[in-house]
């Protein structure tokens, strides 16, 4: 599991630009505005081998009297609770303020690893004079410039000495049973559908939105088979949560994704697909777990014999990327079609599982070859040597070609699409490799052109 790490800090501290920096990415809005992070951002990053999760935070206010505001430095507050390593995060060129302080005292009660970045450093000889101020918190500093990347690899570095460096060659043998984590967003019913398919009221329940405190593991045997349970907590431990804070689910959903093989995706059939049901669901897919999407509450909704197919059109509509993922419409509270869940854990645990032999693969591409040609790039059309399905868990295919740069996005969709209709994988994301032929390698496979 990825350790969690948080970025804290005043607003307008640079706390968006260091992420998008990190990430690699550009999902932060960055902008000179206080409070234009609402909410969190969170992003997969890598240093050198040592991977992480990457949280950023809304602007930390300790004390303040404008609603947004406190609402970010409670969501800053939850983040802190959750992460595993703290970055806060100062201004050098507004020197250190009052509330500076105030987060600094509150970080020294986590006991938890705190790296103090004194950011906007963006002249290297006035390092000295920009942080001086800052040697009053008796801690260890480190001056930075996220825009222009003066400092990060010195705080990065020391960062991911506390990042575990993962050999996949030495990981466990996954079991041979499903581990399923169930999620969604706070009061969807995730407890209240673990509870109904258990047949009993092992976890507590409630119509308040972050009943459940921390994920609770349970093992469940069914018609011979043995399934592990993971119910993820609710907006959580001992924090006073405003009951807006439902986004910060996506971050405790990362957790129980990242231990499982399938998630069970509550949405709460009385709201719609909302934000944070495509957020969860993202890292769903991101993380590349196989996924059954419950549409929870189903007794609630008025219906006609429309509805449900209408509902699923418009919930593949709102979330395209995890259009794979089969749909059952339930009721937690009179366990109707909740028989169904396990049955259909089952199936997709197969298709997450499975393996398609190497011989088939190739059958397979040499008929797609024959429909429809590989693209031109430039004047030269694509050439495919051979494919074979590398890995399982989810299930992983690489396409050896003459050159991968020629293949666009849309036709590894194609691919995709076409490998779902060959051999199924419902339930399931596929990921798909392309890479060029090595020197010596295997030389006489068909080649595809």
């Amino acid at each position: 599991m990825k350790p969690l790490v948080a970025i804290v800090g005043r607003p307008n501290v640079g706390k968006s630009r260091l992420f998008n920096r990190l990430t690699e990415s550009q999902r932060a809005i960055v902008y000179d505005f206080e409070g234009v992070t609402r909410d969190r951002q969170y992003g997969d990053a890598e240093w050198f081998g040592r991977e992480y999760t990457l949280i950023d935070t809304g602007g930390f206010e300790p004390i303040t009297d404008e609603p947004l505001l406190d609402l970010m430095r409670v969501q800053a507050q939850l983040a802190i609770e959750e992460a595993d390593i703290i970055i806060f995060m100062m201004d050098g060129q507004m020197g250190l303020l009052e509330g500076d302080r105030e987060i600094a005292a509150r970080l020294r009660d986590t006991q938890k690893p705190i790296f103090h970045v004194v950011n906007k450093v963006d002249s290297l000889k006035k390092t000295d004079e920009m942080i001086a101020d800052f040697y009053e918190l008796g801690v260890d500093l480190y001056p930075s410039s996220a825009e222009h990347g003066h400092g990060l690899d010195n705080l990065m570095d020391h960062v991911a000495e506390l990042i575990p460096r993962v050999d996949p060659d030495k990981e466990e043998e996954p079991p041979p049973f499903a581990r399923i984590a169930v999620v969604g967003k706070p009061n969807a019913g995730k407890s209240s559908t673990i509870n109904a398919m258990l047949g009993e009221s092992r976890l507590l329940t409630s119509d308040i939105a972050g009943t459940t405190r921390d994920a609770v593991d349970t093992m469940l045997e069914r018609d011979g088979k043995q399934y592990q349970i993971i119910d993820t907590a609710g907006l959580r431990k001992k924090s006073a949560i405003h009951e807006k804070l439902e986004e910060f689910s996506v971050v405790q959903a990362i957790r129980s994704i990242d231990q499982a093989d399938v998630a069970l995706l509550v949405i709460d059939a009385t709201e719609g697909v909302t934000s944070q049901d495509k957020k969860i669901a993202a890292v769903v897919n991101n993380r590349g777990r196989a996924c059954v999407i419950l549409v929870n509450k189903w007794d609630l909704v008025q219906k006609d014999n429309s509805t449900a197919g209408e509902w699923v059109k418009e919930l593949r509509h709102q979330m395209p990327f995890i259009a794979w993922a089969p749909v059952i419409m339930v009721s937690a509270l009179t366990t109707k079609r909740v028989d169904k869940i396990l049955p259909m854990v089952d199936k997709v645990f197969e298709q997450y599982t499975s393996r398609v032999p190497t011989r088939e693969v190739n059958e397979f591409l040499q008929g797609v070859m024959a429909k429809h040609s590989p693209p031109l790039h430039g004047n030269r059309r694509l050439k495919f040597y051979y494919a074979t399905q590398a890995a399982t868990r989810p299930p992983r295919f690489v396409f050896v070609v003459n050159n991968p740069k020629g293949i666009a996005p849309s036709y590894r969709r194609f691919l995709e699409n076409q490998i779902r209709e060959n051999f199924g994988f419902e339930g399931t994301p596929i990921k798909t490799i392309v890479r060029e032929r090595r020197r010596r390698e295997s030389p006489d496979e068909l080649i595809y052109e």
